[in-house]
């Protein structure tokens, strides 16, 4: 497998097999923790600009439009664990690759998470003074978004606020919160409460989680995906290239043969 044009139909299916679309379908919470440790990271959702595996593709099979049909079983299996495989500590989720809900295996969010694993990790980072606030009102305890977003005061604010935290990994869904009326709210919890993390990132083992997983990737490719900048990005693969960890074409890097079968 190569990184020209002829080699896409191989790319694809190679993916198709490494990100469990192909073969036994992901029925249980279990086996939807399992997917996401094995992959270490996913979408919730397949998104057109974000190249990456899917929880909805794991359960569904390829090419399946999700709520097509409106909330059907699989709609309501994935929906369910979004909430509950972090609730148990067993994937994070927020929204992080390309902006949009994704998961994350615990051994990969200790690799990217920012800071030392403490309540105040927030507090030695460049956020806005509306992420600080509610940072800091989840030191206590876990907060209900309904709870948070009357705090804050202005939906948008919050919202921007909240999509910052999880970028930088900080905080991280942890289950809902029944209300009286209404639909449940999200309950957000500190990530260092609910996962193991700190005392600071390991961006080479990131990388190589990176490329074990989609196999062939550029430098660009994983600074999207982990947001790092692009020089950071080639640095960190050209260190896997020097370890024997990957090969290189000039352009693209690429996976050992190992990293090419998933472990369903």
């Amino acid at each position: 497998m190569t990184g020209g044009a002829a080699s896409e139909p191989t790319l694809g299916r190679a993916r198709a097999r490494r990100w469990w679309v192909r073969g036994r379908r992901v029925g249980s919470l279990a086996r939807a923790a399992q997917f996401v440790e094995d992959v270490g990271f996913a979408l919730l959702f397949p998104a057109p600009r974000a190249l990456a595996p899917s929880l909805w593709e794991a359960v569904s099979g390829e090419d399946v439009e999700p709520f097509a049909a409106g909330m059907g079983a699989d709609e309501e299996k994935v929906w369910a664990w979004k909430d509950e495989l972090p609730r148990r500590g067993l994937a994070w989720h927020g929204a992080f690759i390309a902006g949009r809900g994704s998961f994350l295996s615990p051994r990969l969010l200790a690799a990217l998470y920012p800071a030392a694993g403490e309540a105040g990790d927030h507090e030695s980072l460049p956020l806005s003074a509306t992420a600080h606030e509610i940072a800091r009102a989840l030191a206590g305890q876990p907060q209900p978004s309904a709870v948070l977003r009357t705090l804050i005061g202005d939906r948008n604010r919050y919202q921007r606020a909240v999509a910052e935290l999880q970028r930088h990994l900080l905080i991280t869904t942890a289950g809902v919160r029944e209300n009286r009326t209404g639909w449940p709210s999200a309950l957000l919890d500190l990530t260092c409460r609910r996962f193991h993390v700190g005392p600071g990132p390991d961006h080479g083992l990131a990388a190589a989680r990176f490329l074990d997983t989609m196999l062939l990737a550029t430098p660009a490719e994983l600074a999207r995906a982990f947001g790092w900048p692009v020089v950071q990005a080639r640095a960190r693969l050209d260190e896997l290239v020097a370890a024997g960890m990957a090969t290189c074409d000039g352009t693209s890097y690429l996976a050992p043969p190992s990293a090419r079968e998933p472990a369903s």
